[in-house]
Order: C-alpha cells, then sequence, then structure tokens
C-alpha cells in the first residue's frame, strides 16, 4: 500500500457497498454465546480474515478453545515512531429467540433501508464497517499515519476468556506499540430534544462484579420448624442488596459528561459546589439523563436464584447471582458494602470480576474523535460519557491500552439505539453505516 498524500475521503461506493453486505452476511453466521463455552465463532472468523488477506494483509487466526477463534492483522503506518492503535470488535451475540422477532434474527435481511438481525449493533455492524474501510484502503493505496492493529475477538459475551483475555495474556506481542484502542459503544446519535443531537464517545466504563452468594441452611421437612432455613437467608440477603441506595461518587469523566451535557441545556452545572444534587440535575436533562444517569454511582441488581428440589424439602443450600458494578475508584466501598450486606449467614464470592476503566477527555486522541464525528454532522454535539457496562477494552487495558468507545452511526429521530443492545428487532439503518466508515475512515487516518 501506497501513503496517501493527504487526508482526502477514500470511501468509495464499493466501500458503502460493502459495510451493509458485511453486516448482513456476519448476521447470516450465527455466532450466539450462550455462556459456558456454548459459541464457535469460527466461521465468522474465517469470513473476516479471509477479506483481510484479500486486502493484502496477513491476518492471524488464534484459538484458545477449538472453535473460538480469533483474528488479528496490522496494518503498518507512515509513522514508524507513532504509537500503534488497536481497533477491536467481537463477533459473538446474545441468544435471540426468533418467535419475538419481526425478522428472523439470523437472516441479515435488508428492508427499506435497514439491515436486521441479532448483532447488527452490538456488535457485526462495527466489525463490517472497518472491514470495509480497510478494503477501500487497499483499493486506493493508502496508509494511516499510525500502525493499526484490527483484533475481531470470541467470548465477549461471557467472560472473554476464550478472546480478548486470551489475546492479552498469551499473545501481548501482537499489540507491540498499542498505546490506545477503540471499539463499541459510542459516537452514536442520541436525539435528546429537537435540535439537539448529542454523539456520546465513551471514556470509561464500570467495573464488572458478578457476584455468587451462597447460604447454608439446615435441610429438613417443610411442616417443620426451621430456624437455620437456607432460602429464609439468601432472601433476606437478596432483597438487602437489590434496595440499597449506593451513593453518588463521579468520576472525572461523569464530570464532564455533565457539565457537558447541562451547557446544551441552558444550565451552569458546578459538579463541586456544596450540596451539589446530581439527581436533581439529571431530572432537569430530560432524555439524555440516560447517558449518564447509571454511571453516578455502584450498583447491584439481583438476576438469577437456585434453591431446592421438592416444595415440601427445606434445602440445605440456597444460590443467587447478582449483576454488580462499580464505578472508577469504588471497588472497595463496593467489597464492603457486599461484606455488610450480606450478613453472617451468606457467603459471597465473585463469579467473574473485571476492572472500571476511565480514559482522559481532554486528550488529542479525544479531540481527534470528536473532530472526525463533527466533521460528517457538523450540527451534532460530541459529549463524553462513561458506559454502565463493560467491553472488550478491559481486557486490553492488562496491555496499557487506553480504550475509547467509538463505533460511529448517525441515527434518525426515534431509533432507540441503546434499546436495541440486547433487545428484539436489533437493527442498523444502511445511512448509518455509511457514515460510519466515512468516520472511521477519517479518523483512522489521520489519528
Amino acid at each position: 500500500m501506497a501513503e496517501a498524500t493527504a487526508p482526502q475521503e477514500s470511501v468509495d461506493d464499493l466501500a458503502l457497498d460493502e459495510s451493509v453486505t458485511f453486516t448482513s452476511e456476519l448476521i447470516r453466521i450465527d455466532t450466539t454465546n450462550r455462556g459456558g463455552g456454548d459459541c464457535r465463532e469460527r466461521p465468522a472468523a474465517e469470513y473476516v480474515a479471509e477479506r483481510l488477506a484479500a486486502a493484502g494483509l496477513e491476518p492471524q487466526l488464534l484459538e484458545r478453545t477449538p472453535g473460538r477463534t480469533n483474528v488479528v492483522a496490522r496494518i503498518e503506518g507512515t509513522d514508524p515512531s507513532a504509537d500503534a492503535l488497536l481497533v477491536h470488535g467481537h463477533l459473538d451475540v446474545v441468544p435471540a429467540e426468533a418467535d419475538d422477532w419481526t425478522v428472523h434474527p439470523f437472516s441479515g435481511e435488508v428492508r427499506d433501508g435497514v439491515v436486521w438481525g441479532r448483532g447488527a449493533i452490538d456488535m457485526k455492524n462495527m466489525d463490517a464497517m472497518v472491514l470495509a474501510v480497510v478494503r477501500a484502503w487497499a483499493r486506493a493505496g493508502v496508509r494511516p499515519r499510525r500502525d493499526i492493529v484490527i483484533a475481531y475477538t470470541a467470548d465477549e459475551e461471557a467472560s472473554a476468556e476464550d478472546g480478548s483475555g486470551f489475546l492479552a495474556d498469551r499473545h501481548p506481542e501482537l499489540f507491540e506499540g498499542c498505546t490506545e484502542g477503540i471499539s463499541e459503544s459510542g459516537a452514536f446519535t442520541f436525539h435528546a430534544g429537537p435540535g439537539m443531537p448529542l454523539y456520546p464517545i465513551a471514556a470509561g466504563e464500570r467495573g464488572t462484579g458478578w457476584l455468587k452468594l451462597t447460604a447454608h441452611g439446615k435441610a429438613g421437612h417443610g411442616s417443620k420448624v426451621n430456624r437455620a432455613n437456607a432460602v429464609t437467608a439468601l432472601a433476606a440477603a437478596v432483597a438487602r442488596i437489590g434496595t440499597h441506595e449506593w451513593p453518588v461518587r463521579l468520576t472525572p469523566t461523569v464530570r464532564a459528561a455533565l457539565t457537558e451535557i447541562a451547557a446544551l441545556h441552558g444550565i451552569r452545572a458546578d459538579v463541586d459546589a456544596p450540596g451539589f444534587d446530581v439527581d436533581e440535575l439529571l431530572g432537569k436533562l430530560g432524555p439524555a439523563a440516560a447517558l449518564v444517569e447509571p454511571t453516578v454511582r455502584n450498583s447491584s441488581n439481583p438476576t438469577m436464584l437456585e434453591a431446592g428440589y421438592k416444595v415440601n424439602v427445606i434445602p440445605g443450600h440456597a444460590l443467587a447471582y447478582i449483576d454488580g458494578r462499580t464505578v472508577p475508584g469504588g471497588e472497595d466501598e463496593f467489597h464492603a458494602t457486599l461484606d455488610r450486606l450480606t450478613g453472617p449467614d451468606v457467603d459471597w464470592e465473585f463469579h467473574h470480576r473485571e476492572v472500571a476503566l476511565q480514559a482522559p477527555v481532554d486528550s488529542p486522541t479525544y479531540a481527534k474523535l470528536r473532530a472526525a464525528v463533527e466533521r460528517f454532522d457538523p450540527d451534532g454535539h460530541v459529549v463524553p460519557y462513561c458506559m454502565s457496562g463493560g467491553t472488550d477494552a478491559k481486557q486490553f487495558s492488562r496491555l496499557g491500552i487506553t480504550g475509547y468507545g467509538f463505533s460511529p452511526l448517525k441515527l434518525p429521530v426515534g431509533f432507540d439505539y441503546q434499546a436495541l443492545f440486547h433487545g428484539v428487532d436489533e437493527r442498523v439503518p444502511v445511512e448509518a453505516l455509511h457514515f460510519g466508515v466515512r468516520v472511521l475512515d477519517h479518523y483512522l487516518r489521520t489519528a
């Protein structure tokens, strides 16, 4: 590939078409991840590897477990002194019940300018857009300024042990020089009101703390008095955890989000003022509050219960699972609070645990991400935000890579992007993919 002489758009009509075709065809490859190892990403990995190879790259297919395949390729930049950039997307998707959908979730159908199916938003759209950009560069003879490492991962929708965790732990050499990365859940249009299209770019993630609670009691007949009932002890602990009011903990990213979103609403928010009430401010931000509200404090939501095998038998133990999330810096508080809320009769442990992340919003990288979006939608307002959940950026952070959520999509009014994550009738507009390809092309060449 020859060096580009100017940062002109290298996206051609074929790249726009391929972003749609690749999204549709990747959706048709069923990579449902049910957890516990029940997934096979290899067909999708082979699909993207074949198209990367056709663009002159040398993709590597890597597996920790047979069938759980990852793809990594490097594009050499024109400036050998520049740090490398990681662009990553996962190939697995969450389950979908076909009977609940308007269109079969693995059809990849393109209807009325919209691509339908599981993964259309999370995140085969981004996988496809990156693939389309790389192939457009090959046709145009374009090289980016800095090395770009592209990673398509397995197992993001479960533990990431077969995906980004495996890559970070066993193949760190493939990411040599990478200091920053971009991936899912950012730079999408969020319509906060008439004439107020926001583009939230993620600069942080809450930590993951999935918990297993175990109550041990005395087994016995259901008709007898039993003051050591494991179910009773567990239910009380779960109720305390589920109703706990976590205190506010504002991180730098969330502070910046509150300040910038409030200013767009004509509100001067002094988050450091004595007596500042974040909930009062959120109440004034209308729909935009949804971008910030989940990330101003830790959370703990009960999700699963397991106990007993017969209605007239008191079981000797009972289990519960909690989806816990921690804001950056909130881990110690989370641990101490769970010790208190579970009480003396219930033990708890981490079923799955990952760190919280923060990325600077005053960095040159964030400024370039902002500029790339505003170049293609001058009426849009880029704002920082922290993700309430997590991504593969957590695992790649082990390698010192700072992650941003940046998978650009320009979406029409009424299109609820966030509700489609893991939801029914997941879909993405064709025009949104075209916008994303153009923004990614511009950013990745100038990053």
